[in-house]
C-alpha cells in the first residue's frame, strides 16, 4: 500500500510539473506572438483609423496587402533579397565546406591559431567596417550591383560556418572515412559519399544561420546600394518611412510578408538546427 501511495504521489507531482511546464511554455510563447498580432492588426487597420486609441479597428481593411505591392518596391526588393541570401548562402557553402574539413581532419600547425582567428572575426560589427568596405568595393567598381551584397554577406557569415561545420565534421569518427577508402573510394570520394551525409544536419544549421542573417542584413545593404530596386527588403522597408507622413499599414503589411518565408523556412529545418547546434558537445 505504502509502495502505491508514494508511485500515486509521484505521478501527481510529475503531472502536476507537466502541466506548470506546458502552461509556462504557452505563455511564453504568446508573449513574444504578440507583437507580430500586433503587426497583423495595425496592418489591417483602415488609413483613417491609424490613429485611434483602440486596439482593434472597427473594421480590418487588408487592401494594404495588395497595395504595398503597387505602391512601393517591395517585389523588387523581395527578388534582391531572395537572390542576396540564396548568392551568399551557396558562396559561404562552397567555401567553408573544404576549409572546415581540412581543419577537423588535418593537424597542421597554427590550427588552433586559425580556429581562434576565425572566432575572432565573429566579433565584428559591419558597421565598424562600413567606410573600409566601401572604399575597397568602390575601388573594385561594384558599387549598387546585387554582386557586392553577395560578396559582402558571405565574407560576414562565412567564420560562422567554418566554425559549426568544423566541429560537427571532428565529431564524426574518422575511421569511417578510412573504411570508404578500403573500398575503393579516394578522399573525395569518401568525403562526397561518407562524410557529407553524416555531416548534413551541421551543413544545415550552417546554411540556415546564414539564410538568415544575409535576409536580415540592413546596413550594408543600407551603405553599398543607392539605387531603390537594387536595395534589399529591409532597406526597401526602411525607405517607406517617409520624412512627413509614414502609412504605418502598409510598412507593418511589408514586414509580415519580410517575415513569414523565413519562419517557414525555419521551422521546416528546426530540427536539424537543434542537432546541428550541439555538434561535438558529446564524444
Amino acid at each position: 500500500m505504502k509502495r502505491h501511495a508514494t508511485r500515486m504521489t509521484r505521478t501527481k507531482r510529475h503531472s502536476a510539473r507537466t502541466v506548470l511546464l506546458a502552461a509556462t511554455a504557452w505563455a511564453l510563447a504568446a508573449l513574444f506572438l504578440l507583437p507580430y498580432l500586433e503587426m497583423l492588426v495595425t496592418a489591417g487597420r483602415p488609413a483613417d483609423q491609424l490613429r485611434d486609441n483602440g486596439y482593434l479597428p472597427a473594421g480590418f481593411d487588408w487592401s494594404s496587402f495588395t497595395s504595398v505591392w503597387s505602391d512601393t518596391t517591395l517585389g523588387q526588393n523581395l527578388q534582391v533579397t531572395l537572390i542576396v541570401a540564396a548568392g551568399s548562402t551557396l558562396l559561404v557553402l562552397a567555401v567553408a565546406l573544404p576549409a572546415a574539413y581540412y581543419t577537423a581532419r588535418v593537424r597542421f600547425r597554427g590550427r588552433k591559431a586559425f580556429l581562434l582567428l576565425v572566432l575572432v572575426t565573429q566579433m565584428f560589427q559591419p558597421t565598424a567596417l562600413q567606410v573600409g568596405l566601401y572604399r575597397e568595393f568602390f575601388t573594385l567598381d561594384l558599387l549598387d550591383t546585387i554582386l557586392v551584397l553577395v560578396l559582402a554577406n558571405a565574407a560576414f557569415n562565412l567564420a560562422f560556418a567554418i566554425w559549426i561545420l568544423s566541429a560537427y565534421i571532428s565529431s564524426i569518427p574518422v575511421e569511417l572515412e578510412e573504411a570508404a577508402r578500403i573500398d575503393g573510394n579516394g578522399r573525395l570520394g569518401a568525403l562526397w559519399r561518407v562524410t557529407l551525409p553524416l555531416a548534413l544536419p551541421g551543413v544545415v544549421t550552417a546554411v540556415i544561420f546564414t539564410f538568415i542573417a544575409a535576409w536580415n542584413e540592413f546596413i550594408m545593404g543600407l551603405t553599398l546600394t543607392n539605387s531603390p530596386d537594387r536595395q534589399p527588403l529591409t532597406v526597401g522597408i526602411n525607405n517607406m518611412i517617409g520624412a512627413y507622413s509614414v502609412q504605418w499599414n502598409q510598412v507593418f503589411a511589408a514586414s509580415l510578408v519580410a517575415i513569414v518565408p523565413v519562419v517557414i523556412l525555419f521551422a521546416v529545418i528546426e530540427r536539424h538546427v537543434v542537432s546541428g547546434l550541439t555538434a561535438g558537445s558529446v564524444k
